[in-house]
Formats: C-alpha cells, structure tokens, sequence
C-alpha cells in the first residue's frame, strides 16, 4: 500500500479543486485547474504510483469517466446523496478532502457507469424520456388555463387538435387565448419529436438481443424493454432479485430496534414484527414506471393479481407484488438468455 495514492476531485462547470493522500494518509498534493481534458489528464498523470480516484455523480461523470478510467488503477463514481456533510464549514477545498479520505477507508457508495455498447441506446432513450416528461408538463399547462377560468376539461379532449378551435372559443380573454394556442403549437411539435424519437429509440434496440428477451414478458413491450435494457445495461450488476427490486423502487424500507435479547444464557433474536415505512425512496424512477406500468397491461398476470386480492391483500401491495414478479422474471431471463415461457411461471389462478 506504500505505493498508492487516493485522489478526489471536486468538480464544477469552470474548475476542478484535487486533493491527493498518500497511503499513510497525509495530503501530498492540492491543486485547481480549469475542467477541460487536457489540464484533468496532466494533473492526473503527474500522480506516481497505483492511483485511485474518486468524484461524485453530476453532469460532468460520463465524460470524466470516459477520459479518466484508462489512466488510474480504481475509478469510483460515487453516490453524492450519501456523502453530504451538513456540519461545519464547506468549500471546494474541503470537499474534495473529506471524499479523499472517505475513498481511502472505502466508505463511498459507487454509482455504476456502463458498458459501451448499450451507450447509444441510452442517449435515445433518455431523449424519448424528456420528450415524454415535456410532453406531459405541456397538457398540465394547457389544462390549468381552461381551469383557470373555471372551465372542466374531463378526459383527453382538450388535447385533440381536431377540437382546437371549439376549446379556443370558451376563453374570454385575448391573452389566454394566445397562451393557450401556443400551447397547441408546443404539444403538435413535441407529438412529432415524440413519434421520431420511438422510432429510433425501436431501430437501436433491435440491435440488442435482450429487448428481445425482455418483449416476451408480459406486459413488457418494445419501449419498456429498451428502457430497461438502457438503464440496467447488465444483469449481473445485480447478484438477486432483491438488490433489483431496491434498485426499481419495490423494496420495502423497513425499521426496528434492540432486535436481540438475552433467555437464560442464550442470545436470541427477538420474536417481533418488524415495522414498514414504504417503498425505498433512492431508486431508479424509469425502471419503477416500467414495471408499475406493466402490471396494467399485463394481461397474461390478470388471473394472479386478482386472485390476491381475493386472498385479503390490499390491492395496491398485489400491484407491488406482481411488480416484483414482472422485475425479478425480466433478472432471471436476462441473466440465462432465453425468452419468457408462461408454462413454467409460478403464478396463482385461483
């Protein structure tokens, strides 16, 4: 370990504040130099040594990632929702100090940066996303100026173009009438960005035999498949279903106490429910509307989400539970390449 050096860089859009340690865990180098490659892989190739470098999660880590893994021995990408140090001082200085220390005692959570074949799927998918949520923030809009003036928009017709005018005309004012046909103009262009964006996002996943896999699960089609095979990248980034279902937003967080007790000379567990707190928070939220989705259109998992409900569940933890049944197959296919098969499915009927 003599020969290792733990380095952490504080990234921001003009400058980037390094702190290096040495392996006793003294500061040996500090410095701030401009966020472009060229000054990045200087400081970094100055470094002697087995180097290990940290930064966090942001904007600037795909890059960074890319540019600086070829020239280190360790690259953590860490979790910047797990580092927060709310005590004290903070500067850039100081930043990059505390992840210098906290890389060398292995206390960072790292955030998985992937392969390189699924990265063009990935970009497309994230701009289908955008458009998606873009699309959406638009409709809220347009909504919220009927109601504005007391106007009931029940269903999607005032979204229909064929009915444009006939909404127009219920608006009193020239100015709501302005914003309101901009906003028509705003959501016939994103319908068309849309409709360009799914065809891409279709054309680059049937180069991936996985979305392939992934379609033959119910309720999975052609989007939700590229979408999960762009956000998951691989299988085996997970050993079982339950580190998935964390990483989906279907795992239950769950809290307890003094959970030992001592009978006799013996320590024991102690017999007692533990308590439930809702679904984990710190989650992909794509992943979670892929599989919350697909228990609706999942027609083939109708008879075992009825059946448990029947049974006494709460309707919204059968919906969780087929989820999970969706997520953990989608794992389990992925991970042996081969396509969905109902026959050998475990599900109830009755």
């Amino acid at each position: 370990m003599s020969n290792h050096k733990f380095a952490a860089a504080d990234v921001h859009a003009a400058t980037t504040t390094f702190a290096v340690l040495d392996s006793s865990g003294k500061f040996v180098m500090e410095t701030v130099v401009e966020t472009k490659a060229e000054s990045l892989l200087s400081v970094v190739k100055s470094m002697t040594g087995s180097v290990h470098l940290t930064f966090e999660e942001g904007t600037h880590a795909a890059w960074l990632y890319d540019l600086l893994r070829p020239h280190v021995a360790e690259l953590v990408v860490c979790d910047p929702r797990k580092n927060r140090n709310d005590k004290g001082n903070k500067s850039d200085r100081i930043d990059a100090r505390q992840l210098a220390r906290w890389l060398r005692s292995g206390d960072l959570s790292p955030v998985y940066h992937g392969l390189d074949c699924t990265k063009v799927l990935k970009e497309l998918v994230r701009g289908y996303e955008n458009l998606v949520v873009d699309s959406v923030r638009v409709k809220n809009r347009l909504k919220a100026v009927y109601r504005s003036q007391g106007q009931s928009t029940p269903g999607g017709d005032v979204y229909s173009l064929e009915k444009q005018e006939e909404w127009l005309s219920k608006l009193q004012s020239s100015g709501l009438r302005s914003r309101a046909e901009w906003l028509y103009l705003q959501m016939e262009s994103l319908h068309e960005l849309r409709q360009e964006a799914e065809k891409a996002v279709l054309r680059e996943a049937k180069k991936h035999r996985p979305c392939s896999l992934l379609k033959s699960v119910p309720g999975i089609g052609p989007i939700r498949s590229a979408t999960i095979v762009a956000h998951v990248a691989t299988p085996f980034r997970f050993r079982t279903k339950r580190q998935f279902w964390s990483y989906c937003g279907l795992a239950v967080v769950t809290r307890g106490s003094s959970d030992w007790e001592i009978e006799g000379e013996e320590l024991r567990r102690k017999r007692q429910s533990v308590s439930t707190r809702g679904l984990n928070r710190n989650h992909n939220r794509h992943l979670k509307d892929a599989f919350k989705g697909a228990v609706r259109d999942a027609r083939a998992l109708r008879p075992h989400l009825d059946s448990l409900v029947e049974s006494g569940m709460r309707k919204s933890m059968a919906r969780l539970t087929v989820a999970r049944k969706i997520a953990a197959t989608c794992l389990a296919i992925w991970k042996k390449g081969e396509k969905f098969n109902l026959s050998k499915a475990v599900i109830r009927s009755e």
